[in-house]
């Protein structure tokens, strides 16, 4: 398996407002878990008007240290990469406070059909943004232009947003210093994950800031690290599916050796999500049945 650079010390303080680089800031929200690392890292983009890009959770007394961090500037804007929920929630509590539009690419995109325990920090139902944003559209908070990169995979909405002239890139989920992202069919696709990634590689983008953990500063070599496990992660299914056929929860085990019990319902769906990638492909068969149930087998 193609070793991952995981980037995993992260200088981080609570309940502050960190100064990250011109124009960037930061404050990180205190909830963390297998999923979110040590929390939501709310940015602050721009001075004097600014966005908030993530507001992360329904937490008062994070976005409270947020509205007062704030004081005596404007926000323009509130940007949501994805609506799970540990990122959209605290937009309608900044709402009340100073009353921008949200914009993201859009709700989430289909409900989850699979309800293991510890799959993901669930998903923000009643998020629809204000604004519903198009690849490729750019906008202006104050001085800064910011684009936007629809990047569907982890979820189907899932929207990083860039500075052009500085080459930095909020990657929310999509691309994560300290851990891959986990893809939760329907909604989550490992042919548009890979698409998307291949789209971030070709950018040539200078720094990602991930809405959990540290910066990734070389984010090409990052990137084309994530595809080569993608495709050595898939190779790995189809040898073990030429020896016997078998069910997802028996392909853990083999496929994560010494797993953290917390992320087993996650590397479950992350293996269902790599075998419809091969199932499209004409290279798995399963027998009929719910996903978790249903017996997968290499075609010959």
């Amino acid at each position: 398996m193609p070793e991952i650079p995981f980037i995993r010390e992260h200088d981080f303080q609570y309940g502050q407002i960190e100064v990250l680089a011109p124009g960037i800031r930061r404050l990180t929200a205190r909830n963390p878990s297998a999923f979110t690392y040590y929390g939501t890292g709310t940015y602050i983009i721009g001075t004097g008007t600014v966005a908030v890009i993530d507001p992360g959770p329904d937490d008062p007394a994070h976005l409270n240290a947020l509205i007062k961090g704030l004081e005596g500037e404007g926000i323009s804007h509130i940007l949501v990469t994805h609506c799970h929920l540990d990122h959209s929630p605290g937009a309608r509590l900044l709402q009340a406070a100073c009353d921008a539009p949200t914009y993201a690419f859009g709700p989430h995109g289909a409900a989850s059909e699979h309800r293991d325990a510890g799959t993901e920090e669930g998903v923000d139902v009643d998020f629809d943004p204000d604004v519903r944003l198009v690849h490729g559209q750019r906008f202006s908070v104050g001085a800064l232009e910011v684009e936007c990169i629809h990047t569907p995979g982890h979820t189907s909405n899932h929207m990083c947003f860039a500075l052009p002239a500085s080459g930095d890139v909020f990657s929310g989920d999509h691309v994560m210093g300290w851990s891959t992202s986990v893809i939760i069919p329907p909604d989550g696709d490992m042919a548009d994950y890979l698409n998307s990634l291949q789209l971030m590689l070709d950018r040539k983008d200078n720094r990602y800031w991930p809405t959990h953990g540290p910066p990734i500063k070389t984010p090409a070599d990052y990137v084309a690290a994530l595809i080569s496990h993608r495709h050595q992660r898939m190779d790995d299914i189809l040898k073990l599916l030429a020896e016997t056929p078998m069910q997802i929860p028996q392909m853990v085990g083999p496929l994560y050796p010494g797993l953290d019990p917390r992320l087993i319902g996650g590397a479950r769906l992350s293996i269902l999500a790599s075998l419809r990638y091969l199932i499209a492909n004409g290279e798995i068969e399963a027998s009929d049945g719910m996903p978790m149930q249903c017996t997968y087998r290499r075609v010959t």
